[in-house]
């Protein structure tokens, strides 16, 4: 079973990328993390926003089509816990269902992408940085499989 991260956005800062394959590397056994990343389109002064972001969906919904589960993570999203992330994990991996995270750019994604994705999650009411967003992601993956596992990372961590 496949956590898929897809994100907007290529050439992460070098601590992006270290914490990403950190999380990656923890994660062994029936329950994997990738990451697929979209590059961004050019955006200019009298760049078309929406279309922009239209255009990245469907980039986006190429690179995940084959994946049955898409979140689509947006700041109007649903907020969960990380223990309900946990049961949601166990139970994809429980049916073997493939999931897509899904990171849009920086208008974040589009309504139709919205509208078409199986649920909208909200990382956090706080605006945040993508870099940001793409780790803190990573975590809560490794965190909510880590309790799912029975590893005391979860509870050594709690903030």
């Amino acid at each position: 079973m496949n956590v898929t991260i897809a994100a907007v956005g290529t050439k992460m800062p070098g601590w992006v990328e270290q914490a990403c394959k950190e999380y990656k590397k923890r994660m062994v056994g029936i329950c994997r993390l990738e990451f697929v990343e979209i590059p961004a389109m050019r955006r200019t002064k009298n760049a078309d926003l929406a279309r922009i972001a239209e255009k990245e969906a469907r980039a986006i919904e190429q690179k995940t089509s084959q994946i049955p589960v898409v979140i689509a993570l947006d700041r109007r999203g649903k907020t969960i816990s990380t223990e309900v992330f946990a049961t949601r994990l166990q139970r994809w991996v429980d049916e073997a269902q493939n999931v897509a995270l899904v990171i849009g750019g920086p208008e974040g994604l589009s309504a139709e992408f919205l509208e078409n994705s199986t649920e909208c999650w909200s990382l956090s009411a706080m605006t945040m940085a993508h870099p940001v967003a793409r780790v803190m992601l990573a975590e809560q993956v490794y965190r909510a499989w880590s309790i799912n596992t029975g590893l005391p990372y979860h509870r050594a961590n709690a903030c």
